[in-house]
């Protein structure tokens, strides 16, 4: 795979006949459900899972979400979704980053870019995230990977 990012989070999906759509393709919105997955499965792998949101009364929303369908992905097709912070403010804001491949012969099926605040779970309001988010999430904030250009 030609990762964007460095050392991904990979989570796997097995696309059953419940995600294809009339198209005969896994529907747009299973890559949704499955991103959130991916980014929940990395989450807790870091230390951080809903438990601990719930506690803290802080949780990272997605504020804007932009998905780039590249390839279509059929039932029986594993997929290899990779997944990094690539931004981690501090305060309010955090990137994700998404990757998605066919196992089976490597092909790029989607990129996904998710720019998330931190809120006040009670209240939905916009909130500084505490110091248990920043200790855990700004080590695991990645850098693009610099490829050389062909000669």
């Amino acid at each position: 795979m030609n990762w964007d990012f460095s050392a991904p989070y990979i989570y796997k999906v097995q696309v059953e006949a419940e995600h294809v759509d009339g198209l005969h393709h896994a529907n747009n919105a299973e890559y949704v459900r499955w991103c959130e997955r991916a980014a929940w499965a990395h989450s807790v792998d870091l230390g951080l899972d809903v438990t601990n949101y719930q506690s803290m009364d802080r949780g990272m929303a997605i504020r804007q979400a932009e998905y780039d369908y590249i390839l279509a992905a059929r039932e029986s097709d594993e997929l290899l979704i990779g997944t990094w912070l690539t931004r981690v403010d501090g305060r309010l804001n955090m990137t994700r980053k998404f990757q998605v491949y066919r196992a089976g012969d490597e092909a790029l099926v989607l990129r996904a870019t998710w720019q998330m605040v931190c809120i006040e779970l009670s209240s939905g309001k916009p909130k500084r995230m505490p110091q248990t988010f920043k200790d855990i999430y700004c080590p695991a904030v990645v850098e693009e990977v610099v490829t050389a250009p062909d000669q």
